[in-house]
């Protein structure tokens, strides 16, 4: 279902394809957040606009709100929320460990009480591929546990054994599942899931175990849940470096414009992250030269654009200035206007990391970008620095 393009020669970035029931997939690729089926204050058309070819959904809130009847009688979850492109489901594991209160794990899953009404529930490895075979996603994931940092080894190895179990778990009966054509009737890609919290070597055991079991795809779990950010990358590039080169590589809920830069560099395809939304609507804005604050004072009376050479509806149209006036008034639409200018940024990103790679140019881009948007503030001039490529 992956296909590799082409390796850039001066790191370990990569250009590929990952085909899905509901399109083509390039990568490296952002995947906008939709967490209960809506990306944050824009609309499927507005995502279509800015480029993006597959959002994420996640099936803990779902399956609570508004549950899995109403979603399987709208015929799934691309019909549901009116997006005919790709789409990744969570399979709430995550959540299940940081959301919910009461939790109780075993052998056969994860009992919780929701954080929405307090009612009970209990997941299991199966009920979670059920769910997202209801919800009808391209991508699903395996249950598993994600292990905060810092993290004691011993606990680290036991949740590392029941991670695995489940994902063993999940792929026998997903394919008993399509033997009997039982839930979603297209084809619908697994990807397990590689925890191991930053013992290194609990990380490679966690990768040859899931590669025994055999996915469609990988994913780098556990990481950004606390530790410094050289130990992000640092686990992060070496697990990336332990995955198969014919298989996509998934690093989940990473992160900012830089983070995703190294870590493309280390051999990721795939990124989630919550930030460019949840930071916009709190004002701020990330640019080709850092991020910015538009609720400051300084853009007062600031009648630039966001940014000078972006193509988004917001710099077209609107000033850093009136975008400000917005949040001081509590006016929705600035929360929407500086979320739909950081889906482009980042998706713009991406677009061009892949024409680097493509040209083996990579390393050069990714310096010449972590210089700007590190050293450079918003006032930095464009003219004279000459556009980034």
């Amino acid at each position: 279902m992956f296909k590799l393009i082409h390796k850039d020669k001066s790191t370990n970035a990569r250009l590929g394809k990952l085909t899905a029931a509901h399109g083509e997939i390039n990568t490296p690729v952002f995947m906008p957040v939709g967490t209960q089926g809506t990306v944050k204050a824009i609309s499927t058309e507005e995502l279509k606009t800015i480029g993006a070819e597959i959002i994420l959904g996640n099936a803990y809130h779902l399956y609570l709100r508004p549950g899995l009847d109403i979603i399987e009688k709208a015929g799934g979850l691309h019909k549901f929320m009116g997006w005919d492109r790709p789409i990744l489901t969570d399979s709430g594991g995550y959540q299940i460990f940081s959301l919910a209160t009461l939790r109780k794990l075993s052998e056969d899953g994860a009992e919780f009480s929701s954080h929405i009404d307090g009612s009970r529930h209990f997941i299991t490895p199966k009920k979670a591929v059920d769910i997202q075979r209801i919800l009808c996603s391209d991508i699903m994931m395996t249950l598993d546990e994600c292990v905060h940092y810092p993290a004691a080894r011993d606990y680290v190895e036991q949740s590392l054994r029941l991670t695995t179990k489940w994902a063993r778990i999940s792929k026998e009966y997903l394919e008993g599942c399509r033997v009997k054509g039982v839930g979603c009737r297209e084809k619908q890609l697994l990807f397990g899931i590689v925890q191991g919290s930053t013992y290194l070597d609990l990380r490679k055991k966690a990768v040859e175990d899931l590669l025994e079991i055999g996915f469609d795809g990988y994913a780098i779990g556990g990481v950004s849940v606390g530790e410094p950010e050289k130990l992000i990358h640092e686990v992060a590039a070496y697990t990336a470096s332990l995955l198969p080169q014919d298989k996509a590589r998934y690093l989940m809920g990473l992160g900012t414009p830089p983070d995703i830069v190294e870590a493309i560099a280390n051999g990721v395809d795939m990124f989630d992250c919550v930030v460019p939304t949840r930071n916009g609507r709190n004002g701020q804005a990330f640019t080709w030269d850092g991020d910015m604050q538009l609720r400051n004072a300084e853009f007062k009376a600031d009648f630039r654009p966001v940014d000078n050479t972006c193509e988004c509806f917001a710099c077209k149209n609107h000033t850093r200035a009136y975008i400000r006036h917005l949040f001081n008034t509590e006016e929705l639409l600035g929360l929407r206007l500086v979320s739909l200018h950081n889906l482009h940024f980042y998706v713009k990103l991406i677009e061009l990391s892949r024409e680097a790679i493509r040209e083996d140019r990579f390393g050069d881009f990714k310096k010449q970008f972590l210089n700007r948007y590190k050293n450079n503030g918003p006032d930095f001039d464009r003219a004279k620095s000459g556009h980034l490529k």
